[in-house]
Parts: C-alpha cells; sequence; structure tokens
C-alpha cells in the first residue's frame, strides 16, 4: 500500500494507485504525487499517537465541563480550588496538544487513518 497526497488540497490517500478524482477537492488523478517512503512512514507511525492526543483533548474538555460545575456548585473553598485547578490544567494541556498536533502537521505526520 502506497500513499498519494493531492497537490491542490492535501488531502492523503492509502492504496495501490491515486483516485481517480480527490475526495475533497474533486481534481483528476493527475494531481496525485506519491509520497516518498520515510515521508510515508512518518504519517503512518504518528497516526496511532495523533488519535491518542485527540481522545485526550475529548477528555479534558469533559475535564473542563465537571470542574465548571464543581466551581459554580461552591461548595467551599477547598473543593472549588481543586475544581479550579483542574479547570486550568485541562485548558493549558489541551492547548499543548494543539501546538503538539500542528507540529506534526507541519512536519507532515498526518494524513491517513
Amino acid at each position: 500500500m502506497e500513499l498519494f497526497r493531492c497537490e491542490v488540497c492535501g488531502y492523503v490517500h492509502s492504496g495501490d494507485e491515486a483516485p481517480e478524482k480527490c475526495p475533497k477537492c474533486g481534481v483528476d488523478k493527475e494531481k496525485f504525487t506519491e509520497i516518498e517512503e520515510e515521508a510515508a512512514d512518518k504519517i503512518v507511525r504518528s497516526d496511532y499517537t495523533n488519535k491518542l492526543q485527540m481522545h485526550l483533548f475529548s477528555l479534558l474538555e469533559e475535564i473542563e465541563a465537571i470542574a465548571e460545575e464543581g466551581i459554580e456548585d461552591d461548595l467551599d473553598p477547598g473543593c472549588v480550588k481543586i475544581f479550579k485547578r483542574a479547570h486550568k490544567d485541562a485548558n493549558e494541556t489541551k492547548r499543548m496538544i494543539v501546538a503538539e498536533l500542528q507540529g506534526h502537521m507541519k512536519k507532515g505526520k498526518w494524513g491517513v487513518e
């Protein structure tokens, strides 16, 4: 199996050859180039980690929502302090994940399932 990138929109296709038309932007097969083996390996290897990062991001959004409920409940200062810390840490970690995934995209470590 090879990887092919659409030169117009960046869509990455996996298969024995490029698709007849790009599923994203509709250009013809001729606009696809085969991704070199080393770059393709990076894309494939990073797929698992990228999925883990996105899953973690989703869980952190849940933590933020729970922390907001705890802050609003305002049972006592100790509880509120914990919820505020959880909210802050979840938000910061989410921003770190976004930066990491942006770096993966810039380095070509993104593109297939």
